[in-house]
C-alpha cells in the first residue's frame, strides 16, 4: 500500500541536504483521519445532531424580528409584540443551551482524536529505523512533534467546533431564505461564485505554501540544533561565520515564506468583502422589488436581509478557517507521514520487510537455525540508500553465554551490525534470529549516547522493570559498582535526575544505563561503544561495570577500546562492511593480520590486561 509521497521531502541549503521524513498524500491523510474518528462515531453524530438543532432554533430569530416589523408597520397594538418578544427570549435560551452541549461534545471528540493521534505518532516514531532518523536529522522530527502537533491541536480546539457550527449555519440559513421566497435565495447566491473563486484561489496557494513553510521551519530548527549542539567544534575550527550565515539563510527562507502567507491572507480577506457587498446588494434589491409588487411583506423582506447579514459571520468564519484548516492539514499530513513510514518498509532499503515494526524480544529463531545458537545473522547486508552499502553478506553466530567483540576502523559497519542484531534496525538483505526470551526484553541495546530521563533515580531505573523493588534497584546498582554514589546523592534513590534535576556525569549516566540492563535481564545484550563517553580515568571503571552487567548472558560488544576485545571470548574484525577475521584475541594478535595491525596501532606502550 502506498501511503506517502514517492519522493521524500528534501531540505537544501548551501549545498547540503537532508532527506526529510515523508509527507502523506491528501487521500491518505483523509483516510487516517477517518480511522482516528471511527471509534467515536457515536460521539460525533450526537455532537453534530445537537448543533443542527441549535442552529435550526437560532434561525427563528429573523422571522420573529420580521414579525415585529410587520406589527409596527401595520400600526397594531403594542400588546401584539408580547408573544414575538417572549419567543425571542425562549429562542435565545434554547439556542445557548443546545449550542453549549453540541460544542462541548464536538470539542471532546476533537481532544479524543488528538490524543489518539499523539499516542500513535509517538508509538510509531519510536519504531522508526535509526538510520532513517539520522538521514532526516533531529530538526525535522522535532518540528513535527512540536510545531505540527501544536497546530493540529489548535485547529481541533478552536477551528473544528467553529467550522462545524459555521457550515451548519450556512446550509440551514440558505434553506430558510428559500422558504421565505426562492428569489431571495437566488439573489444571495450571486455572492457564491466570488466566494468559491476566492476559496479556490486561496487553497491552491495555501496548501503548498504552508507545506513549504513547515519544511523551512524544520530545516531552520535542524541548523540551530547542529550549530548549538556542535558549538565547541564550530569554534574550534573557526566556522562561526559559515554557520551563522547558514542559520541566517534558513531563517530568511522561513521569514520569506511567512510574509508570503501574510500577503495571501490579506488578499483573501479583500476578495471576501467584495462577495459580501454583491450578495447584500442583491438581496436588498430583490426585497425592494418583491415588496413593491406585493409578493412579500416588509417584515419578510427584513427577515431575508437579516438572514443574509447573519451569513457574514459563518461564511467568513468558514472561509477564514480555511487558513487554520490548510495549516492543520499540512501538519496532519506530516504526522501521518511519520506513522505510515513506521508501517511501510524503509524506501531507502529497496525491499519490503514482512515485519515493518519489529519488537526485538518477539523474534524467534527458525527451525533451520542451529539449536544451540543464541543469535544467528545470515548473509546480512545493509545500505543507507542506493549506492551506499555498509554491510556485505555478513554472517555471525553467537553461542549462549558467549561474549563477542566487534572491532574495526571507523566506518567499517560495526554500529550498523550491532543495531541490526539488537533488532532496532532492519537489514536490507539477509536474516537475523535472536532469542525470544521470557522477560519484558530479550535483547537490550546500550549505546554511547545515554539519556537520563527526568524523574527520581528510582523511576529512571524502573523504566527497565516497573515492578522492581528498592532492593532490586540497589542490587542492580551494586552489580555495576554504582551503589555508593547513588546512595550518596542528596535523596538517595529519590533524588530527581535528568533535565532540571541532579546532573549525572557521562560515566554515571552510563552506569545507570547498565543498571537498567541488569534489571531488564535480557538473554542478549548489545553494547555499542557503551564506555566511550568516559575519559581515560573513568574508562576502566566503566569497563568493570560493563563486564559485571554482561556476566552470565550472551553479549555483542562494539569495542571502543581494545581492552574490551582482550576480555571477550571471541573477536570479530570488520573491514568495509565485511568480516575479515574471527577468533580469540591471542590468536588474532599473533596472526599478523588486520587485527594485529589494529592492536599494534592502539596498544603502543600500553600493557594489555589478561583476559
Amino acid at each position: 500500500m502506498t501511503t506517502t509521497a514517492d519522493i521524500p521531502e528534501r531540505a537544501e541549503s548551501d549545498g547540503d541536504s537532508a532527506e526529510l521524513l515523508p509527507v502523506a498524500t491528501p487521500a491518505r491523510t483523509r483516510a487516517a483521519l477517518r480511522a482516528l474518528i471511527r471509534p467515536d462515531r457515536g460521539l460525533a453524530l450526537t455532537g453534530i445532531g445537537v448543533l443542527v438543532a441549535a442552529t435550526a432554533v437560532g434561525l427563528l430569530v429573523q422571522p420573529l424580528l420580521g414579525r415585529i416589523v410587520d406589527i409596527v408597520a401595520d400600526g397594531r397594538p403594542a400588546a401584539d409584540l408580547t408573544l414575538p418578544v417572549v419567543l425571542l427570549v425562549a429562542v435565545a435560551a434554547v439556542q445557548g443551551l443546545t449550542t453549549t452541549i453540541g460544542l462541548t461534545r464536538v470539542a471532546r471528540l476533537g481532544e479524543t482524536v488528538l490524543a489518539r493521534l499523539r499516542e500513535r505518532f509517538v508509538e510509531r516514531a519510536l519504531n522508526l529505523p535509526a538510520d532513517r532518523l539520522e538521514r532526516a536529522g533531529a530538526g525535522d522530527l522535532t518540528a513535527r512533534v512540536t510545531g505540527d502537533v501544536a497546530r493540529v491541536a489548535e485547529a481541533v480546539r478552536s477551528a473544528l467546533p467553529e467550522m462545524a457550527r459555521s457550515v451548519l449555519a450556512i446550509v440551514l440559513t440558505l434553506g430558510a431564505l428559500a422558504l421565505l421566497d426562492v428569489r431571495f435565495l437566488l439573489a444571495a447566491l450571486l455572492a457564491v461564485p466570488v466566494q468559491l473563486l476566492t476559496a479556490r484561489w486561496y487553497v491552491r496557494r495555501a496548501l503548498t505554501l504552508y507545506a513549504d513553510q513547515r519544511i523551512a521551519n524544520g530545516a531552520q530548527q535542524q541548523q540551530l540544533l547542529e550549530t548549538i549542539g556542535g558549538a565547541v567544534t564550530v569554534r574550534g575550527h573557526r566556522l562561526e561565520a559559515r554557520h551563522t550565515e547558514r542559520s541566517a539563510g534558513r531563517s530568511r527562507r522561513a521569514v520569506d515564506l511567512t510574509m508570503r502567507s501574510v500577503n495571501l491572507v490579506l488578499g483573501f480577506y479583500g476578495r471576501l468583502h467584495i462577495a459580501e457587498y454583491i450578495g447584500l446588494a442583491a438581496v436588498l434589491i430583490a426585497g425592494f422589488w418583491l415588496v413593491r409588487d406585493g409578493a412579500v411583506s416588509i417584515g419578510t423582506a427584513t427577515a431575508a436581509a437579516l438572514y443574509f447579514h447573519s451569513l457574514f459571520g459563518p461564511v467568513n468564519a468558514a472561509l477564514v478557517l480555511l487558513d487554520d484548516a490548510q495549516s492543520a492539514a499540512a501538519g496532519l499530513a506530516r504526522l501521518v507521514g511519520v506513522t505510515d513510514l513506521a508501517e511501510d518498509p524503509d524506501p531507502a532499503a529497496g525491499k519490503a520487510d514482512p515485519d515493518p515494526c519489529p519488537v526485538p524480544h518477539q523474534r524467534t529463531a527458525p527451525d533451520t537455525a542451529p539449536a544451540t545458537a543464541a543469535v544467528t545473522a545470515h548473509a546480512v547486508g545493509h545500505a543507507y540508500g542506493p549506492g551506499r552499502p555498509v554491510l556485505h553478506e555478513v554472517s555471525l553466530t553467537l553461542e549462549p553465554g558467549e561474549h563477542v567483540a566487534l572491532v574495526g576502523t571507523s566506518g567499517a559497519g560495526k554500529s550498523t551490525l550491532a543495531r541490526i542484531v539488537a533488532g532496532v534496525q532492519q537489514p536490507t538483505s539477509g536474516t537475523v534470529t535472536a532469542p525470544a526470551g521470557t522477560g519484558e526484553a530479550a535483547v537490550v541495546l546500550v549505546t554511547q549516547e545515554v539519556h537520563v530521563f527526568t524523574g527520581t533515580l528510582a523511576e529512571d531505573l524502573r523504566l527497565a522493570r516497573p515492578d522492581a523493588t528498592d532492593a532490586d534497584l540497589r542490587a542492580a546498582l551494586a552489580t555495576v559498582h554504582a551503589l555508593d554514589w547513588a546512595e550518596a546523592l542528596p535523596d538517595g534513590l529519590g533524588t530527581v535526575v535528568g533535565e532540571g534535576g541532579h546532573r549525572l556525569d557521562p560515566a554515571r549516566a552510563q552506569q545507570l544505563a547498565l543498571a537498567r540492563l541488569v534489571l531488564a535481564d535480557p538473554a542478549l545484550a548489545v553494547l555499542d561503544e557503551a564506555t566511550a563517553e568516559a575519559g581515560s580515568a573513568g574508562a576502566r571503571v566503566l569497563e568493570r561495570s560493563a563486564e559485571a552487567a554482561l556476566a552470565g548472558r550472551t553479549a555483542l560488544v562494539v569495542a571502543h577500546r581494545l581492552t574490551q576485545a582482550v576480555a571477550a571470548d571471541r573477536v570479530v574484525v570488520l573491514e568495509a562492511g565485511r568480516v575479515v577475521e574471527s577468533g580469540p584475541h591471542e590468536e588474532l594478535r599473533d596472526a599478523d593480520g588486520p587485527y594485529a595491525a589494529l592492536w599494534r596501532a592502539w596498544s603502543g606502550s600500553r600493557t594489555a590486561p589478561h583476559p
